[in-house]
């Protein structure tokens, strides 16, 4: 194994090496989601590790989703994190929910007390956190902590009946004020919270705490092989002191990887939900947004995703990867899937005044040059057509190839143009462009007689269809500067367009996906998107500077 390869296979390593020495009959992996937000690209990092990992040894994975928080979780969560899971095309083993457990985790705590590794406290969190210590200082023992085993055994009951109010106690684990690890001095595993939970309702008013259940499912479940990201590696003495403590015959090994940092991305729940609130973004599936819904309504596909997933596989310390590398996946995978056609998005009229008023010609084109197996297109092309904007100066600079006055460009797939003159309105804008057409020159004709060095595209203007564009740029731009990550929020992150489509595109659908000439790869957006009107998202630009 190459030094590369034990980087980004480190935790396949790992699992081999079980699998060989016997360890386990049976890879178990799972993806354990918090139901309190949508997944982002991170998610997905994990969700393909965990599941193509069990798959690769014959395994299963379990989709689980930690609720032990009734604030802040909620069922379209949940549906969005499914939905999310199955677009990505994987199926879990088995659906399970850690509220299913509450009843075996209140059986292991009490197990904890009775054996005096747990204790009831009086302490206010903030009291908790003082008496902790510090990275060098040992923690303080609680008075609490001498308690008898027949009284928190009371208080604890007394916790789950609903007599304390919220916050009021909580229920520790026992075992080294003096630990170097700040997380084995006497961790918080239950508190009190008065708030109806989602699958349980108003059954228990007692919570365990994250660090308390994960371990218990992991156990439940028989995971053998529990990845996590490398904020738990200091969690882990905690995470495996639960498992010696219970009674069921498991033994999972958590393993922690580097999380995805990505450039010009936030990868926080808690900041993807204040773009929400504040109105920087219109929704978790905005198409500027990190989420796995909001990729896939900007048009990002599933095989892209999971192809810039593997590639940069799992590594043992945090780097940063560029996110050009993810839309270089992107255009990858798309390349000899998506239809090339033309679009123009600021449109200018031009008329061809040597062209035959009222006669359409039909062009042939091919659907996509680097995939012919999807056939050829028909083009009108008629004395009255729609260019960009851009593609007409009055007065251009030097090396501008475009169209100008006295110039010649070639049309893509029909011929010559040569501007003789234009004309502007009472605001000096110019509004409509004249040029005549050379018949010789008819693309895929032979044409020799002479070179232009600028091709056009266009929509011809009697039958193009309406459509509105919009432009996506980085919702967050790393080089701007500011305390709060707020002030790196671009606000010039989208851009809406209307402009024209060729025929052929009338009957598009969400979620269709074409290659723009020049433009750009575009998706029909899945929600706003009409009949009358489509609306295109664009996904990626054509080209990058980043090479692979």
């Amino acid at each position: 194994m190459t030094e590369q390869e034990s980087s980004s296979n480190f935790i396949k390593h790992i699992v081999k090496e079980d699998m060989k020495n016997g360890r386990y009959d049976e890879v178990v992996t799972r993806f354990p989601p918090e139901p309190n937000g949508y997944l982002h690209i991170g998610h997905a990092k994990s969700i393909v590790l965990n599941f193509e990992l069990a798959e690769e040894f014959g395994g299963r994975t379990n989709l689980r989703f930690d609720d032990t928080n009734p604030l802040k979780e909620d069922e379209e969560f949940i549906a969005s994190i499914k939905e999310d899971i199955e677009w990505l095309g994987y199926e879990w083993s088995e659906l399970r929910f850690a509220s299913d457990y509450f009843d075996e985790m209140y059986r292991q705590a009490v197990r904890l007390i009775e054996q005096g590794k747990a204790y009831v406290e009086d302490l206010s969190q903030e009291e908790i956190r003082a008496y902790r210590g510090t990275l060098k200082e040992a923690g303080t023992e609680s008075p609490s902590r001498s308690r008898t085993v027949e009284e928190n055994l009371q208080l604890f009951e007394k916790m789950k009946r609903g007599e304390f109010a919220t916050g009021e106690k909580v229920l520790r684990a026992k075992i080294d004020m003096a630990s170097p690890n700040i997380n084995m001095r006497d961790p918080v595993i239950y508190r009190i919270q008065h708030a109806t939970h989602h699958n349980t309702g108003d059954t228990w008013c007692i919570y365990p705490m994250y660090t308390f259940a994960h371990p218990l499912e992991d156990a439940i479940e028989g995971v053998t092989h529990s990845i996590c990201t490398l904020e738990f590696e200091d969690q882990r003495p905690f995470y495996d002191w639960v498992i010696e403590q219970t009674d069921i015959a498991a033994e999972p090994k958590q393993i922690e990887f580097a999380r995805l940092n990505l450039t010009n991305t936030v990868m926080s729940k808690r900041k993807l939900k204040q773009l929400i609130d504040e109105d920087y973004a219109d929704g978790w599936d905005d198409p500027r947004m990190p989420t796995i819904s909001g990729l896939r309504r900007r048009g990002y596909t599933p095989e892209a995703i999971k192809a810039f997933c593997r590639e940069i596989g799992v590594a043992k310390s945090d780097n940063l990867v560029d996110v050009r590398m993810l839309e270089h996946f992107v255009r990858e995978d798309l390349k000899l899937k998506a239809p090339r056609t033309m679009a123009v998005l600021k449109p200018l009229k031009v008329v061809i005044t040597n062209w035959p008023e009222g006669e359409i010609e039909w062009l042939d084109a091919e659907i996509n040059p680097e995939n012919p197996e999807m056939g050829t297109r028909k083009i009108p092309f008629s004395r009255e057509i729609y260019i960009e904007q851009s593609d007409f100066m009055e007065d251009p600079p030097k090396k501008y190839f475009r169209l100008f006055p006295d110039n010649e460009v070639r049309l893509k797939h029909a011929y010559f143009i040569h501007c003789h003159d234009y004309v502007k309105d009472e605001n000096g804008d110019i509004t409509e462009i004249h040029c005549t057409y050379d018949p010789e020159t008819k693309s895929g004709s032979g044409f020799t007689g002479r070179k232009v060095k600028g091709t056009l595209h266009f929509v011809e203007a009697s039958q193009a269809k309406a459509a509105e564009f919009r432009l996506y740029n980085r919702l967050i731009d790393d080089e701007k500067s500011g305390d709060d990550f707020l002030d790196f929020v671009n606000p010039d992150s989208l851009e809406v367009t209307d402009g024209f489509i060729e025929p052929n595109m009338a009957d598009v659908k969400p979620h269709d996906k074409f290659q723009f000439f020049r433009h750009g790869y575009f998706n029909v957006d899945p929600y706003i998107s009409n009949k009358d009107k489509p609306v295109f998202n664009r996904i990626v630009e054509l080209k990058s500077s980043f090479k692979l």
